[in-house]
């Protein structure tokens, strides 16, 4: 049987586009927020399956472009329980601490993959500017960075405290007190 061409829109976020949000001294712009993936139409390719019975697959992904300053820390030391997490260098070097293991200093072209339940954080300790593209799968996880962004007052410094309270919202758990050292300057 043939089957009609689906119609769902394709979404284009232009280079400047995108959704701004201020961290503090990290900057992120929001290219996916959830709402523009697992759309579907009512012409399904398996059209024995009733459309009614699919449930919504809405929030598959999300994905933010970070700014990090030079000689900034990023979150606490932490791990998700409910989404994986990736992230592509893009320009400048990001550390990458993972408790138990040795820094890794990613450059650009460098991807890691950061899957349920592994504890991490990142830093920006160099001399120049780091930006990395972060995915996260369900995209839940960007309204952790819009909540953090409104507890913060214009001109405000993040906290550990405040980065803490957020990631209670988002299944997100902080590693416990003295299990991660993180160098928040070029030390090594």
């Amino acid at each position: 049987m043939l089957q009609k061409m689906p119609t769902v829109p394709v979404d284009f976020v232009p280079a400047k586009g995108g959704e701004k949000i201020s961290l503090g001294a990290i900057q992120l712009r929001v290219m996916e927020d959830g709402s523009h993936t697992g759309k579907l139409d009512d012409q399904l390719a398996f059209p024995q399956i009733p459309f009614s019975k699919i449930p919504s697959p809405d929030n598959r992904i999300g994905a933010a472009e970070f700014t990090v300053p030079p000689h900034t820390p990023g979150p606490p030391a932490h791990w998700h329980e409910m989404h994986d997490e990736t992230f592509l260098v893009t320009k400048g070097t990001i550390r990458f601490h993972i408790p138990g293991k040795p820094d890794v200093d990613a450059k650009v072209g460098d991807y890691v993959v950061v899957p349920i339940r592994s504890p991490h954080t990142f830093s920006n300790p160099f001399d120049e500017e780091g930006i990395f593209f972060n995915t996260y799968t369900p995209a839940f996880y960007i309204n952790y960075f819009k909540l953090l962004a409104s507890m913060l007052k214009e001109g405000e410094t993040m906290t550990k405290e405040k980065n803490l309270e957020a990631m209670a919202n988002y299944a997100t758990l902080p590693v416990p007190p003295g299990e991660v050292t993180v160098k928040e300057t070029d030390e090594k």
